[in-house]
């Protein structure tokens, strides 16, 4: 793709961490759904996690396409960002939008390693991607918040130190517009546990450490407000285009991974003295997936670049999320394909990622919700929802 030095350093560097957590590990993992935390003290140690933040507290100061290349190399490599994702893009907020103080009070720390953002409270049972219509309240007590409600999908609370959290504090009946009255606080989950706060682990298909997190009259210091009251929402829709480019740039490194891993079977794998690999039923699925990923990576890096230059890519960084994840669940399901049935034997590690690459046509914004997007937004098509 003619990257910069800078990029195809940090491609190597990722390479070389990785290959330290070969297929074994992340089998064992899966099997024990345990979360992988030597490999995100290594991505923490190596100073991948804190990729975004200013080197003045301590971190890399890179780009988001930088931070793009980190995520899709971990993928490409046989292993699973999830487990240090939201790191990144959760980041974006307390950056954009935190006061000096809360910058350099967590910031360094995040940096280092001795404090954990990994959890995103957005989601609710009620509301889904209507994050609107939310019901999570946070009301104003003196020098405190009371918090009261549930959040749903909170994935990696359990191995986080600090959650971003989405809550309503001014009624949507004392508003002029829905958009207001949502605010954004920085939660010490040390203090939190167990003061009002509750976590329910919610097992899934693959291991993704996710939970649901109830709020029963939950005090908060005011200190945790992020920026002003009431403009939260706003706050967190550049991390959510910050979001899906890496989600995608995860997705182009699983695509990635499922093609080389079915070249190389159709290359060795040999059936009626010849290499299944020759046939033409077996290279066309493969050339076209290789096609589609090519076709979705460009996008994602143009995504990226835009969110650089201080652009609003709000139609490419959906764009880039739903041709990446649709490139990355083809290749999965050819990769199986390819393999026939020793695609379902737990050695090859083609079904633990078919698994997880499911995820990301459905989440953090599934692929229906995009479409609405790009059809009301872009194309000026009347609202659908």
């Amino acid at each position: 793709m003619g990257e910069s030095g800078e990029l195809l350093e940090i491609r190597r560097a990722v390479q070389a961490l990785c290959a330290e957590f070969p297929g074994e590990y992340w089998r064992e993992k899966d099997r024990e759904r345990a979360y992988p935390g030597e490999f995100v003290d290594a991505l923490t140690k190596a100073g991948f996690l804190a990729a975004l933040i200013p080197e003045e507290f301590g971190g890399s100061g890179l780009s988001l396409d930088a931070a793009a290349v980190i995520m899709e190399e971990i993928q490409s490599s046989g292993c699973n960002g999830a487990s240090a994702h939201a790191q990144m893009y959760i980041m974006n907020t307390l950056l954009r939008y935190g006061s000096p103080e809360q910058k350099a009070q967590y910031l360094p720390g995040i940096a280092n390693g001795t404090l954990r953002l990994q959890a995103f409270g957005v989601s609710e049972p009620t509301s889904g991607t209507d994050t609107l219509s939310l019901r999570t309240v946070a009301v104003r007590d003196g020098d405190h918040y009371v918090v009261n409600g549930q959040k749903i999908w909170t994935s990696r609370v359990e191995h986080s130190d600090l959650m971003l959290l989405l809550a309503r504090t001014t009624p949507r009946d004392q508003v002029t517009a829905k958009t207001e009255g949502l605010s954004i606080f920085l939660l010490d989950l040390r203090q939190a546990l167990g003061q009002g706060l509750t976590i329910k682990p919610i097992r899934t298909m693959m291991n993704h450490s996710t939970t649901e997190v109830f709020f029963d009259d939950l005090r908060i210091p005011a200190s945790s407000l992020i920026g002003e009251e009431g403009k939260g929402f706003r706050y967190i829709l550049s991390g959510m285009n910050a979001e899906r480019i890496l989600i995608a740039a995860e997705c182009i490194g699983d695509a990635k991974w499922f093609i080389e891993k079915a070249s190389a079977y159709a290359r060795d794998r040999t059936v009626f003295a010849r290499p299944i690999g020759q046939n033409q039923g077996v290279q066309f699925p493969i050339a076209r997936c290789y096609a589609q990923m090519r076709a979705a990576e460009l996008m994602v890096h143009h995504a990226a670049q835009v969110y650089d230059q201080g652009g609003n890519p709000g139609e490419e960084a959906n764009i880039a999320k739903l041709l990446a994840s649709e490139a990355s669940w083809a290749a999965a399901d050819m990769c199986v394909q390819t393999f026939g049935g020793f695609g379902f034997a737990e050695e090859y590690d083609v079904e633990r990622k078919f698994r997880e690459a499911r995820l990301y046509t459905v989440a953090p914004i599934s692929t229906n919700l995009i479409l609405s997007y790009v059809a009301e937004h872009v194309l000026g098509l009347p609202r659908s929802y």
